[in-house]
């Protein structure tokens, strides 16, 4: 099997094209068409890991955190992250990235921090705006259901929990082709007329590509009429952090235990105690800070996250409880993700969790 094999299912899930602007995701070293012998999966690929990867006899390594996030100058072994590009092309090893994508993916790693926290009803803090596209396109009545489950099966027509979404509406299409053409109903030089179907349809803007070739290879006309606009409308499934509820409110200081059992930390950063009980939470995984304005309008109980900086934590102003758990920490189920989508489409590869411990941060 080729590593792009494996990488077309993470993408499939997480697509690159919803990485931020600042990120570097997807594949850092290595080649698609390389036969792959199985793959480690962690939060940070170090020299450590690679060199974890070389002694299991695997060649792909993926991570949530890309080991090259600034452009490199110069690779000469002069830092860490040069050391482990080194070690990693020397040992033929491909490092694979899926970082803020994932984030931003409904089944990602706010989803999946919340599911550990015991949350409910879970759904996007802060859905993403302008990543979703309509498409319009007009087809003979006879064949408009063919067309119709061709783009549904293209990835058309998705709204929040709802598929097959589409609007339909009757009218009556006019044409006349040219010398030259080979019409699909009528003659070349006379005008014809046809009852034709309206259909509109949503789609996410990555997949217009998929979306156009479904609906030209679907389509009996030689020549297909359509339009696609960008929305402004929220994509429901696609943004930052998370909010769910607890199954029943607990205590401030109950929930706070919660926190720190289900992260394994010694210790967590929190602001002081609003003397209300917990039931309303959000979380966001790694530095999720610039989303406490959107967990205040929530009106949740408790924001989990972590990277908050000193003030910040006045920012709070006392309406709910800001727990800080640590960046690894608040992250470090997130190969538990990459694990289940690797295995559901190919259960017997040679899949494995890494055992070293790459949080920089120590406690005392």
């Amino acid at each position: 099997m080729k590593i792009g094999e494996i990488l077309k299912e993470l993408e499939a899930f997480a697509p690159l094209s919803l990485q931020e602007e600042y990120d570097n995701c997807g594949l850092l070293t290595g080649q698609r068409n390389d036969e792959v012998s199985g793959a480690l999966l962690c939060l940070d690929c170090t020299e450590e890991v690679v060199d974890e990867a070389i002694a299991l006899g695997i060649n792909l390594v993926i991570a949530h955190h890309p080991i090259i996030f600034k452009g490199l100058k110069k690779i000469n072994g002069s830092n860490y992250i040069e050391r482990t590009i080194i070690k990693a092309i020397k040992y033929n090893i491909a490092i694979y990235a899926c970082h803020t994508n994932l984030d931003n993916v409904k089944a990602g790693v706010n989803q999946k921090i919340g599911e550990k926290l015991g949350l409910t009803n879970l759904h996007i803090l802060a859905p993403k705006s302008g990543l979703l596209k309509k498409l319009i396109t007009y087809v003979p009545v006879k064949q408009h259901q063919q067309v119709l489950d061709a783009l549904f099966a293209a990835g058309a027509g998705h709204i929040g929990n709802y598929s097959h979404c589409s609007f339909n509406t009757s009218g009556t299409g006019t044409f006349q082709g040219q010398e030259g053409t080979n019409p699909f109903i009528g003659k070349p030089n006379e005008l014809s007329t046809e009852p034709e179907i309206k259909i509109e349809t949503i789609f996410e803007s990555y997949n217009e590509t998929n979306i156009i070739s479904a609906l030209m290879q679907s389509h009996p006309y030689e020549e297909v009429a359509f339009d696609v606009f960008q929305l402004t409308n929220k994509h429901n499934a696609i943004g930052s952090g998370m909010i769910g509820q607890l199954v029943e409110p607990m205590e401030e200081e109950t929930f706070l235990k919660l926190v720190k059992s289900v992260f394994m930390v010694p210790s967590i950063r929190h602001t002081k105690k609003t003397g209300k009980t917990i039931k309303k939470v959000a979380v966001c995984g790694g530095s999720g800070s610039f989303l406490l304005k959107n967990a205040l309008s929530a009106g949740v109980d408790a924001y989990v996250t972590a990277d908050v900086k000193y003030h910040e934590f006045f920012d709070a102003e006392n309406k709910l409880l800001l727990i800080d758990t640590g960046h690894f920490e608040s992250e470090q189920f997130t190969p538990e993700i990459f694990y289940d989508i690797i295995k559901k489409k190919f259960n017997t590869f040679a899949v494995h969790l890494s055992k070293i411990n790459t949080n920089p941060i120590n406690y005392f």
